[in-house]
């Protein structure tokens, strides 16, 4: 009987000194969304942690998962009671449309369920013009008629003025007002038998240029 309540007692001891050297990162949140302006040439994210054991913890990686971003953090050790945070940075370019990174962070920690921990952070993009449908063209037989493209400018761009240019003669093109802010009309060739099999019509807006292939 006192055999098994000294090892009970050595147990509770144990695990009283397993607890009292504990180290762990509590993450305030492991996915960010974020919207980055129209002007923006960078998306930011912070992920924001705190030491909540009682051992300090050591950042042994910062990974980021692609080249179009960086990731840092504040300090290399992390002391009890501590707090920081990891900034991850997306480089924009000419991306649009949803942009899902990842950070992956590998700590000290002996725990392996909170040593590897892996940050999200998703970019939705605007682009400076919506164009749909991108691509038209005319079959076989088919009567020369218009055919309209809709574009639809991004509401913070203040785009005052949208000018349309043909790269050959036998395409014209113009811009007419619609139902949406501005509609891009290409008018099929003057002489269809004459025509090359494909055509471009350039839509240019402030000194930004989008190309629509028309065959």
């Amino acid at each position: 009987m006192n055999t098994n309540f000294s090892r009970l007692i050595g147990v509770l001891a144990l695990a009283a000194l397993a607890q009292s050297g504990r180290a762990e990162l509590k993450w305030e949140q492991t996915s960010v969304d974020l919207r980055p302006g129209f002007n923006d040439k960078q998306a930011v994210a912070h992920f924001k942690y705190e030491n909540v054991g009682n051992t300090p913890v050591h950042f042994k990686s910062v990974h980021a998962s692609c080249g179009c971003t960086t990731a840092q953090t504040q300090n290399e050790q992390v002391a009890p009671g501590q707090k920081g945070e990891i900034t991850a940075t997306f480089n924009i370019g000419g991306r649009t449309g949803t942009q899902v990174k990842t950070v992956t962070v590998q700590t000290d920690d002996p725990d392996p369920a909170r040593s590897t921990i892996v940050l999200t952070f998703k970019a939705v993009i605007t682009p400076l013009l919506e164009i749909q449908p991108a691509l038209v063209f005319w079959q076989n037989g088919e009567e020369p008629k218009p055919k309209i493209i809709t574009a639809k400018a991004n509401k913070d761009a203040a785009i005052k003025k949208l000018d349309v240019a043909s790269s050959t003669s036998d395409f014209t093109a113009k811009v007419e007002a619609g139902s949406a802010p501005n509609e891009v009309i290409p008018v099929p060739p003057k002489n269809a038998k004459h025509a090359s099999n494909e055509q471009h019509v350039t839509v240019r807006l402030d000194k930004a240029a989008v190309a629509l292939t028309i065959e």
